[in-house]
């Protein structure tokens, strides 16, 4: 079945790219760090050097943003045929780690001035001004960077949002705790110092929480909900047999195994993949789907023997043949051809194929109804041996030891009305009864298939 690339969504829109975007983050944060840490430094105030070191951790990130959108837009290659999306997961990581290392650094260092005391913040009034454009400059990035994750599904962009909204926050404690000093509350800059590292490690920590998820390749819940509700709506004649799903930079992966009905054409399979690949991709936009085709014919089969089996308890019932199964919108359906004596009344004929009908669906778990042919028996066909035709013959030969290697003990072959039957006895060895099973069934479906005038085949197997 084909598999369908979408192009990355990393693609410059409206004059504006993720790499653009992450270069004006690193132009921010180095702003962001010298207007701190030359603050911090005049004023003593450790609430903001801890700022100016959560800005430097933040054009660490800028920095690994940059490297990350950059290598997670390369197309896929032989090495990373799934392409570079991880790489942003993995940079996301990184800048949780560095945060996770900063908040301790601050945090420590808030506790222990809380605890010693004795150390003086200068709160003048251009400190509380630098506070202010610093936290101007946190709501324009935060804004920006917010809108293009979105925009562009990146995990990375999004990491730098949270980093420039901490900030935000971090800086606001700043300010309150530098108005606090100028009211007399010394302790205020390391309780804000305090706050800063806290508020740090629950970013970094829901940061590094749902990257683990993508790298570890854990199911997108809304997506596969999206796509199983998508799969179902094509109708019960598509089975949906598996469907595994992960995600990489904003974008589903999709494997599929569907069932069809064994009367499908390979033309036909391939046109129902086709819209189950169309149908989860309008459900998951930009969803790389991969569909496998098979078909259904083993659990029909089993289904038709049970049904066949059934009818034949029904009293009155002397014949019952071309068990069919149809799985159709409705739900799964069987129709048969019933065989009564040819002089029984119309109305007990109609009274039998009634009672084969609902003993069937009350029988056979999955049937929903069941559509019967009354036809009168007949007597015996007539039937022949068929001699000379030693091509039909070689050809029955010639597949059996293709499928099994072995020669077979007897092929006959029989003409009917309806064309010719083969009789096979197969030697199988020390098979077991399911691998004969089986190894009969597929064998029996070939002789059907490929070799032309032979309309049914009945495969016996020993050892």
């Amino acid at each position: 079945m084909p598999v369908v690339s979408i192009g990355h969504r990393y693609a410059p829109a409206r004059g504006s790219s993720p790499r653009r975007i992450a270069l004006v983050s690193v132009a921010a944060a180095l702003v962001l760090l010298g207007l701190k840490l030359g603050t911090g430094l005049a004023t003593g105030s450790l609430a903001f050097l801890s700022e100016a070191l959560h800005s430097g951790t933040d054009l660490v990130a800028a920095l690994l943003v940059l490297f990350a959108v950059g290598v997670a837009a390369r197309p896929a290659d032989p090495l990373h045929q799934y392409g570079h999306g991880k790489a942003e997961h993995l940079s996301a990581m990184a800048e949780g780690a560095v945060l996770v290392a900063a908040s301790i650094w601050i945090a420590i260092a808030a506790i222990r001035r809380l605890l010693e005391g004795g150390h003086e913040v200068d709160a003048t009034w251009w400190a509380i001004v630098v506070a202010v454009v610093v936290m101007a400059i946190d709501v324009g990035r935060t804004v920006a960077l917010t809108r293009a994750a979105r925009r562009f599904s990146s995990a990375a962009l999004k990491g730098s949002a949270l980093h420039f909204a901490s900030d935000l926050a971090g800086t606001a404690a700043v300010l309150v705790g530098l108005l606090l000093v100028r009211a007399g509350a010394a302790w205020a800059d390391s309780a804000a110092a305090l706050f800063v590292s806290v508020l740090v490690l629950v970013a970094a920590g829901r940061l590094m929480r749902e990257n683990v998820d993508v790298l570890m390749d854990r199911v997108p819940a809304a997506e596969e909900a999206a796509a199983r509700a998508a799969v179902a709506g094509l109708g019960s004649s598509v089975e949906l047999r598996r469907l595994r799903m992960r995600s990489a930079a904003g974008r589903a992966f999709a494997d599929v195994v569907i069932g069809v009905p064994p009367g499908e054409s390979v033309g036909r399979g391939h046109a129902v993949a086709d819209q189950v690949e169309q149908a989860i991709q309008a459900a998951v936009p930009g969803a790389d789907v991969v569909v496998h085709v098979e078909r259904r014919e083993g659990e029909d089969q089993d289904l038709a023997d049970r049904v066949l089996a059934v009818a034949h308890e029904v009293p009155r019932v002397r014949e019952i043949h071309n068990v069919r199964i149809m799985h159709l919108d409705a739900g799964t359906e069987a129709s048969l051809h019933l065989k009564l004596p040819p002089g029984t009344a119309l109305a007990e004929a109609d009274s039998v194929a009634r009672a084969v009908e609902a003993a069937v669906v009350a029988r056979v778990p999955g049937i929903a109804r069941v559509h019967s042919h009354i036809e009168p028996l007949g007597g015996p066909d007539s039937v022949s041996e068929v001699a000379g035709d030693a091509g039909t013959e070689r050809s029955v030969r010639a597949l059996i030891m293709a499928e099994c290697g072995r020669v077979p003990y007897e092929v006959r072959l029989v003409r009917t009305r309806e064309g010719i039957v083969a009789y096979v006895t197969l030697a199988l060895g020390q098979a077991t009864l399911a691998e004969a099973h089986d190894t009969g069934a597929g064998i029996r479906r070939r002789i059907r298939e490929d070799v032309p005038g032979v309309v049914d085949a009945f495969v016996h197997s020993r050892p």
